[in-house]
């Protein structure tokens, strides 16, 4: 199974860019599922039909489902949902604290994982695409298997359940060590899921953006993050995009800013591939649009396809420093100088400047030096 996440701002059209490609995939014969994680259930409104918690065919050879957060949680957290809420309240936790407590932070993201992990285990379909929450969120999922482990590992230790198991099970009818068994065996399948996206052969992320300063700073970021968690991003897609010809009037110093924009995006992210979607001069739903849409990012190539699998950027922890590879290509060591800013590092390379964002926890790193050698820079973070 081929798997895409689109992630990126709200409100940048991950859903549409997401629709567009599962159509694209789908045209190419591909039996093709779209999914969103997002609980504001706009995919349904961009298809223009009524989706369900489960698959629902909308096209030849595309199915699209939306999470239902009951029901996702009703399917697979049930029973540990009861073990959980069974556990606080013979800890002396009252009832309406207790519900509260049971609802395991993350729930609602692993119910994502869990049907992910789903479909590429029955293996129904080719190409899975998620259209996901907004970066924040998606970074959150992506890294909730060893936060959700930690929680429950704090909250209900091991050693508890396997010496109360016997005597809360009588007392309250529920198997708790049993049902802890089911909970170890979901962090199994969560964490499963986290390495096939792991894994570059298999997942591959797309950031969507639109040539706007704010999104474009929150796409680097987002970019760098993936890199720093070993995500593999394969592509950018700027959406919303208006023809040059509007460069007149009212729209005269948007069109200019774009055009600025632009050349940011295409410096600041080379060598990935840049899609771009023009705007379509309307609201963008419904299956021709979509297609439409499809036709004008991928021109007709395969859009599964890996379109970049190198690894451009890189941090490795060593000893008290932070080590940052950055692959620069055809420049000489005198091309370029390198100054860091807070969480942001700034490259001035043959005249021209890349802003590089940096996890927020470089803004206590200083540079302590940097080398470039066969088209790579390294700069070493040193900790405080």
């Amino acid at each position: 199974m081929r798997i895409l996440l689109f992630t990126g701002k709200g409100g940048v059209g991950k859903t549409s860019s997401a629709a567009a490609t599962a159509l694209a995939a789908a045209a190419q014969g591909y039996r093709t599922l779209v999914v969103s994680t997002d609980p504001a259930h706009s995919l349904s409104d961009a298809l223009d039909q009524e989706l369900a918690p489960e698959p629902k065919a909308v096209a030849p050879n595309l199915w699209a489902q939306e999470f239902d957060v009951y029901y996702s949680m009703k399917k697979h957290w049930d029973n540990m949902r009861n073990l959980m809420l069974t556990v606080f309240r013979w800890r002396g936790v009252k009832n309406i604290v207790a519900e509260e407590l049971s609802v395991l932070p993350g729930m609602e993201e692993a119910s994502a994982f869990l049907w992910i992990e789903q479909h590429y285990r029955e293996g129904k379909y080719d190409v899975l695409i998620i259209d996901s929450a907004p970066t924040g969120e998606t970074l959150s999922l992506l890294s909730l298997p060893q936060v959700m482990q930690s929680w429950v590992n704090k909250a209900v230790p091991k050693f508890a359940i396997k010496t109360a198991g016997k005597f809360l099970r009588k007392a309250s009818g529920v198997p708790l060590d049993k049902g802890f068994e089911e909970l170890e065996e979901l962090f199994e399948k969560l964490e499963q899921v986290q390495k096939i996206m792991l894994n570059p052969k298999i997942c591959s992320i797309r950031i969507v953006a639109n040539p706007e300063r704010m999104v474009i700073q929150e796409a680097k970021r987002a970019y760098t993050y993936l890199q720093l968690y070993g995500y593999q991003v394969d592509g950018i897609i700027v959406n919303r995009i208006l023809p040059e010809e509007m460069g007149a009037g009212v729209f005269a110093q948007y069109i200019k800013s774009q055009r600025q924009y632009m050349e940011d995006i295409e410096e600041s992210f080379a060598p990935l591939p840049i899609f771009k979607a023009p705007h379509l001069g309307q609201e963008l739903f419904g299956l021709e649009l979509l297609e439409k849409m499809g036709q004008l990012l991928y021109k007709g190539e395969d859009p599964s396809q890996f379109f970049y699998s190198e690894n451009p950027f890189e941090v490795e922890e060593r000893g008290q420093y932070y080590l940052i590879s950055i692959k620069l290509p055809f420049i000489q060591e005198t091309d370029f100088s390198v100054q860091k800013f807070g969480d942001e590092l700034v490259l001035d390379v043959k005249g021209r400047r890349k802003n590089i964002f940096l996890p927020r926890f470089a803004n206590y790193l200083q540079l302590e030096k940097y080398a470039f050698a066969d088209g790579q820079l390294r700069l070493w973070l040193k900790k405080s």
